[in-house]
């Protein structure tokens, strides 16, 4: 849950402001955690070693993507996520402040808080699912090597999958997409109410903030764990163009198929680069969440807080 909701003195903020403090939070994390995500993609899409141009560590594909490609391949594909952060991230800490409310009206005002936190995480997840497919399946095909060349862009991408695969064909992994983000969500949200309830809220700003940032970090690595292997099966199914063979269609049975074929240590695949950013970006999103709100409150609507 948020760190707003903590202060039960504090009304919800209204949806705009909600919308501005998490709109800000998803681009300051993507901006600083962004060239992970395309080594995480890069190891996803790897079958096996992936022969003498396959990456064998974080470092060696980063080496290999700067050398072979150039500096800016490590921000290619970030334009579809940029546009999304703002209603996504919105759309994950609004939701489940809205969920919050509709859950405790349901079930009772005195339910547990970190069953609710994670009942409201995975409900705020799927939502949020609804919203990302297309742009997710822009920025794998971007980050995919095998398609250098072939887009100029994410305009281009976009305009050259609609036309060949059909409109359709950009909510390719949607049912993928519904178990990483209620996975995810689930995770984060419970986790970071699993965490404050075991460290005492700070007497100052700054310790509420490190309280904040590790909360936040810990429920980023913890459901980092719970959804990569639907996340290595989402990146597949994206990136299967119309007319290829299909090989991965559902999520649990495209997970039996990494598992049997590749083994268990393929289903975490790009698990590293993408708990170095989901981690520390998952503080990140909760410390600048917070920070823009409280701002908010005390410049914005002159709230005393």
């Amino acid at each position: 849950m948020s760190a707003i909701k903590e202060k039960q003195a504090l009304k919800p903020l209204p949806f705009q402001w909600q919308f501005l403090a998490g709109a800000v939070a998803g681009v300051s994390e993507i901006l600083t955690m962004y060239p992970l995500d395309v080594v995480k993609t890069r190891f996803q899409l790897q079958v096996g070693t992936g022969g003498a141009d396959g990456y064998g560590s974080i470092g060696d594909c980063f080496r290999k993507i700067i050398k072979n490609e150039g500096f800016g391949t490590l921000y290619r594909g970030i334009i579809p996520p940029i546009m999304v952060e703002a209603p996504k991230r919105a759309t994950k800490f609004a939701s489940n402040e809205q969920y919050t409310i509709m859950f405790k009206n349901i079930l009772g005002q005195d339910v547990n808080k970190q069953a609710l936190s994670i009942l409201t995480g995975v409900s705020a997840g799927i939502t949020e699912a609804f919203l990302v497919v297309p742009f997710e399946l822009v920025k794998i095909r971007l980050q995919d090597k095998a398609n250098a060349g072939k887009y100029n862009g994410s305009i281009d991408a976009l305009s050259k999958i609609v036309r060949s695969e059909g409109p359709l064909a950009l909510y390719n992994g949607l049912e993928a997409t519904l178990w990483r983000h209620a996975m995810w969500n689930g995770g984060y949200f419970g986790c970071i109410q699993g965490v404050k309830n075991a460290i005492p809220e700070a007497e100052t700003s700054n310790g509420n903030l490190a309280r904040n940032f590790v909360a936040g970090a810990i429920g980023g690595t913890f459901a980092t764990m719970l959804n990569t292997p639907f996340d290595v099966v989402k990146t597949r199914i994206q990136n299967q163009p119309k007319g290829s063979v299909l090989k991965y269609n559902w999520t649990l049975p495209g997970v039996a198929i990494v598992y049997r074929e590749e083994g268990f240590r393929a289903l975490y695949k790009g698990f590293v680069p993408k708990v170095l950013r989901l981690g520390p970006g998952g503080g990140i999103l909760l410390v600048v969440f917070d920070t823009v709100s409280t701002m908010i409150r005390k410049h914005v609507l002159l709230e005393k807080i």
